[in-house]
């Protein structure tokens, strides 16, 4: 399994700890995709393929079966898993990262949606058969990263499953600042809400990337009436 060459994460590690400085711990996520629309910044997690590390799970055919991906950014996961047959919805809290999606894949049978995962539409509570969160909490600083992490699971339907992509290390600055902040053992455990259970939990090798192991795990939650 191979992985693109990774994009300099200095404009996101730039314009995130000016947000954190002003008080806000997601506004930097619109500044930067409208940056990168505007040719003054990279998107680090902006590459062509969909992600390897979902690729290699090997999912089954959807179906028609729903899926959610959280924070789908240009929509590379959510369009990789409607090829699969799924019925998808795709959001991110960047308004300009929904437009460039719809702009990318025009005729696309996802649908794109802005909403913030710390303030989720109510009807999306149990409401998927597929959750794909892909390095979006690792994107979190610590102070909210408990609260989106305990509402991942909550979007999975009875009978669901739960797929959680995430940074365990990195070799960027080992000061503690980010994005990326690595997600520590208990953190992919703590996604196992309710009645989740754990399927599977790896921790996998990245070479040659800035993230050299990654937690790859995948979590159910028990059909009705069980």
């Amino acid at each position: 399994m191979t992985s693109p060459p990774p994009v300099p994460a200095g404009d996101a590690r730039r314009l995130a700890a000016e947000s954190l400085a002003a008080g806000d711990s997601t506004g930097w996520f619109e500044r930067l995709y409208a940056e990168s629309r505007a040719g003054t910044a990279e998107v680090p997690w902006d590459v062509p393929e969909p992600s390897a590390h979902l690729r290699a799970l090997g999912l089954p055919p959807g179906g028609g079966r729903s899926a959610l991906i959280v924070g789908c950014g240009p929509g590379r996961d959510a369009e990789h898993v409607a090829a699969l047959g799924y019925r998808v919805t795709a959001f991110d809290i960047s308004a300009t990262a929904i437009d460039l999606a719809r702009e990318r894949h025009p005729g696309s049978t996802v649908d794109y949606v802005v909403a913030d995962l710390l303030d989720p539409p109510a009807a999306w509570r149990a409401a998927y058969d597929l959750v794909v969160e892909s390095n979006n909490v690792q994107a979190l600083p610590p102070g909210i990263r408990a609260a989106a992490i305990a509402t991942v699971g909550t979007f999975v339907a009875p009978g669901g499953t739960l797929i959680v992509l995430a940074a365990a290390t990195t070799r960027l600055d080992s000061d503690g600042s980010g994005p990326p902040w690595p997600l520590t053992r208990a953190e992919i455990d703590a996604f196992a809400t309710g009645d989740l259970s754990p399927v599977s939990v790896t921790r996998t090798p990245a070479p040659g990337t800035t993230l050299p192991t990654r937690w790859r795990a995948v979590f159910t939650r028990p059909s009705a009436g069980r």
